[in-house]
């Protein structure tokens, strides 16, 4: 691919794309709710099982190569006496760093007769939509959406004639060892794990791989070294570039990095009581107590120094990261992979999926409109897709019983197009669609007064120019970003922190366009080009895309952030349209390619948003939100702060060099 400059002066790629940043499906259009298919994919979740009961086995232990014990819980079809049935069966594996005492407690939560039933019936039926609670029935619908059987001990899939096998991760749970975080020795592990699995006489040599955030990650890592055994993956809300998606978005760490960190090492500390006086005849009591001690908080002191002293080399696109992030282009068992919009690993799901050098139908996506906590969380209901754990029957049942039950000609992408509804497609970002450039002017629209700055989105490159300051604030707090940083927790708060960003628009630069004529879609990744001046040797920019309906709610449909010092371009790695129109930028965010930020100079930096798919209704308008940060969304080190010292950036809009918005469309915008 060559590259030269073009007349808005940066780096336009001209020849072929990458064929690795594009997926072309022959399959014909879908039903996203699976039709006559899915009907019986959930009658046969929810109808009569093969077998009456389970059986649980809480105490098994797996011996490491390295001689670590990992301790797992081993669930087995049972008799209506309890006793497991014989013969070897497909298995299903998930590998969680989360404690198995967590995974009883929901198990214990979602499987009591009484008390189980009524939660399930409770959350599906909860409808505080529309209300200021509406947040409470998007968090309390993800316990009918299926996805804590993926994540937990799912007693349906097993009374149907499986095994299930969940294994805590070394140095975590009752697993001894040291917790690595998805490093190489847990890598083999987990391959270590598949072959002893594959071994048992209650396995028929077929498993299967399943899990929710980290354990989808470490399927995806243990299916890239291709084991004999490993036939299928089910993998909810993993991501293939950590660094990217969650760890230093854009070069800013993330809050929940350090939150997340804290949670695991704290529960790490619960032992589990399954069988206390055999752990302490065999020593393995001991032995997990002086690992713990060894390491009683796992990267947490080395994280605290490298917010201290921004020396820490996991504040940059490191080896370290390298090291775990997935090699999808290694996977060959076919893999479904479900992801949200504006989960903390948005851009990872689809990103997988196009990595993947797999056929449409040996691998799946699906994208639902919500965040990490909330997986699933309406599915099921008519015109919807089915439940997750349905999903994961039949992806199971397809490719490790090898029943011909139509799931591998479900989608092969399916998507909940924000402001519109589901749909089936053979592709995403999605085929047809044109680049579309929208150039950011002074002049006010007259839809966003309450914002530092009301300018306008246009198709032309505007006349006037301007310097428009913005400040670093707390706004943050009370936004979309606060709730995707904190996994979507906060949603539960009200419409400020999920679908109307206009209090964080308070502190930040505002750009919208005139209404659209008729309904226009928008898919794929989008790139914001701008020319920015600072009064320190740093800046950081944060930037939504936003929906704005006729009543001036405003809904953020994607998100992207910078730092002015690692605005460098890889342009190998970046994703252009066909006339080279920068899509999705690439930043190497490594020591050396930082650039310099000089105080009163003038940069020029292209923020790369998550890929989307949404729909702006006639009479809306889409709407660029520029902020001096996001905090805590995105976090300074040290000695970042001191150099940013909440001194105000500014934005250029010079007419010579413009600022613009790039994006893929289709429909009439009546911009022009």
């Amino acid at each position: 691919m060559a590259f030269q400059v073009d007349p808005r002066g940066r780096a336009k790629a001209f020849g072929a794309p990458d064929p690795g940043t594009a997926t072309t499906h022959t399959l014909p259009l879908g039903d996203p709710t699976g039709g006559a298919d899915a009907l019986l994919w959930r009658e046969l979740v929810d109808g009569p099982a093969a077998h009456p009961r389970v059986h649980i086995d809480r105490g098994v232990t797996v011996h490491m190569s390295d001689g670590a014990r990992l301790r797992a819980t081993v669930i087995r079809p049972a008799n209506t006496v309890g006793v497991p049935v014989a013969g070897p069966l497909p298995t299903v594996v998930n590998i969680n760093p989360y404690n198995r005492l967590v995974v009883d407690a929901i198990d214990h939560g979602l499987h009591t007769p009484v008390v189980g039933n009524a939660l399930r019936r409770a959350s599906a039926a909860a409808d505080l939509s529309g209300t200021p609670l509406g947040g409470v029935t998007d968090l309390t619908r993800t316990v009918s959406g299926g996805v804590f059987d993926v994540f937990g001990i799912n007693r349906s899939l097993v009374r149907s004639g499986y095994v299930q096998v969940i294994v805590d991760v070394r140095g975590t749970g009752a697993s001894t060892g040291e917790w690595q975080i998805l490093g190489e020795r847990e890598q083999l592990d987990s391959v270590e794990i598949l072959n002893w699995i594959a071994a048992q006489p209650w396995c028929d040599g077929a498993v299967g791989m399943a899990g929710w955030s980290y354990s989808a990650i470490n399927s995806l890592q243990a299916a890239d070294k291709r084991p004999d055994c490993l036939k299928a993956v089910f993998a909810v809300e993993g991501c293939e570039d950590i660094v990217r998606d969650i760890y230093i978005t854009g070069g800013a760490p993330s809050f929940f990095i350090p939150f997340w960190l804290a949670v695991v090492n704290a529960v790490k500390w619960l032992p589990n009581p399954t069988t206390p006086v055999r752990d302490l005849l065999d020593g393995h009591a001991l032995r997990w107590l002086i690992d713990r001690i060894k390491s009683p908080a796992t990267e947490l002191g080395t994280l605290a120094k490298g917010f201290l002293t921004g020396d820490d080399p996991r504040l940059f696109d490191d080896p370290f990261f390298d090291e775990r992030d997935p090699k999808v282009e290694n996977i060959t068992a076919p893999t479904f992979l479900f992801g949200g919009w504006h989960d903390l690993f948005g851009r990872g799901t689809p990103r997988t999926f196009a990595r993947l050098q797999l056929p449409a139908g040996q691998k799946q996506l699906m994208m639902f409109d919500g965040y990490h906590v909330n997986a699933g969380a309406g599915l099921g209901r008519q015109f919807d897709p089915p439940r997750l754990d349905v999903l994961e029957r039949a992806w199971f049942d397809r490719w490790l019983k090898g029943i011909d039950n139509g799931v591998d000609r479900y989608g092969p992408v399916t998507m909940e197009q924000q402001g519109g509804s589901w749909s089936c497609g053979q592709s995403f970002p999605r085929p047809g669609f044109e680049t579309t450039i929208c150039y950011l002017s002074p002049l006010g629209s007259g839809t966003a007064e309450h914002a530092k700055h009301d300018g306008t989105l246009q198709s032309t490159i505007p006349d006037q120019a301007a310097e428009l300051p913005v400040n670093p604030n707390v706004r943050g707090l009370i936004s979309r970003d606060m709730t995707q940083v904190t996994a979507g927790a906060t949603m539960v708060l009200g419409k400020s922190f999920t679908t109307d960003a206009r209090y964080q628009e308070r502190g930040g630069l505002s750009f919208t366009s005139a209404p659209v004529v008729d309904p226009v879609q928008i898919s794929g990744a989008l790139n914001l080009h701008l020319r920015a001046i600072g009064e320190t040797h740093e800046q950081m920019w944060a930037v939504t895309v936003n929906d704005v309906a006729p009543d001036g709610t405003s809904t953020v449909l994607t998100n992207g952030a910078l730092m002015g010092t690692n605005r460098s371009l890889d342009p190998e790695r970046s994703e252009y349209d066909e006339d080279g129109e920068l899509l999705l930028a690439h930043h190497p965010l490594t020591r050396p390619t930082k650039q310099p930020v000089r105080p009163g100079e003038a940069i020029e930096l292209d923020i790369d948003l998550v890929p989307t798919d949404a729909v702006l209704e006639p009479g809306h308008r889409l709407r660029v939100d520029i902020y001096a940060g996001s905090f805590p969304r995105f976090l300074s080190v040290i000695p970042d702060i001191r150099r940013i010292r909440r001194r105000p950036q500014r934005l250029v809009l010079d007419p010579l060099r413009p600022s613009y918005l790039t994006l893929r469309t289709l429909g009439e915008t009546g911009w022009r």
